[in-house]
Parts: C-alpha cells; structure tokens; sequence
C-alpha cells in the first residue's frame, strides 16, 4: 500500500488558512466531498471531532494525523494539508502542527486503516520528507514529494 493509493492530487492544500483545531478539520475534509460527494459532511466532521476528544491526534514534531473511519465510504481516502504558521492542535510536545495528514476509512477496514497510519506516519516522520516538503511552492510539488519519498518506504 502506497500513499497515493488514497491521497490525489486535489487532495493536498499547500496553504491551509486555518488557524484552529475544528477550522483545519473543515478546511481538510473538503477535497474529500470532492471524490466522495455522498459523504455526510456533519457526520465526518463528528467523527473527527469525537475522535479529537478522545485524545489529540497531534503526534508532536510539527504533524498531526487526524483520522477517522465512517460509513459510506467504499476505500481508504485522504487530504493533506500545510500551515505555514502552524496550529495549536493540543500535540503530545505542546507545540504547533505545520503538517496535517487526514484519513478517513470504510467503518469495517480496521487492517488497511492500520496499515495507511503506520505507513503515513513513517513518512511523516522523516526529517528530511518535512523540511522538503514545508519549502515546496506548489500543491504539484508537495504531490512530487510525496511520491518520491513514499516510493523510498519499504
């Protein structure tokens, strides 16, 4: 399984404008009606929310991997983010989230959700693969990098 098995290209938001928890998760989960446009948006947006609750989904060192699974849904699907500035997201280290990753999965996937956040948080934790990506200009660029770097996962 590969990264953009379930993330395309209209899926990446170089510049996320949010400057919240809740504004991140609204601004990322809008490339998923666009593949997906049977979605219950307020049912998503619970389910992140809830899933927030329970305990942030900010794993320190600048990311967050907010994530969740629904039904409806027929496959692994996501949406990648960028803040410059970086968001409070309550991460583990106390410090902001510049790099979200969004996964959402089919309510009965629990082996590929497994497998998409193991896969997705090994690259998100690539020094290299960060500072790479928080320098690119473009949504097409960031899309570039992610498959370099996903390429070079075993």
């Amino acid at each position: 399984m590969r990264v953009l098995d379930f993330l395309h290209l209209d899926g990446i938001i170089p510049r996320l404008r949010a400057s919240s928890k809740e504004e991140v998760l609204v601004e990322l989960v809008q490339p998923l009606f666009v593949e997906n446009p049977s979605l219950d948006r307020d049912c998503l947006l619970k389910t992140l929310l809830d899933r927030e609750n329970l305990g942030s989904t900010g794993i320190g060192g600048g990311i967050a991997i907010p994530h969740g699974k629904i039904d409806g849904l027929e496959g692994l699907s996501a949406s990648f983010g960028r803040s410059i500035k970086g968001i409070d997201f309550g991460s583990m280290d106390g410090k902001p989230a510049h790099l979200f990753f969004l996964l959402i999965a089919p309510r009965n996937s629990a082996g590929d959700h497994l497998k998409a956040l193991a896969r997705v948080s090994r690259l998100l934790q690539d020094p290299l693969f960060k500072t790479t990506v928080q320098q690119a200009d473009s949504q097409q660029e960031i899309f570039s990098i992610l498959d370099e770097y996903d390429r070079r996962l075993p």
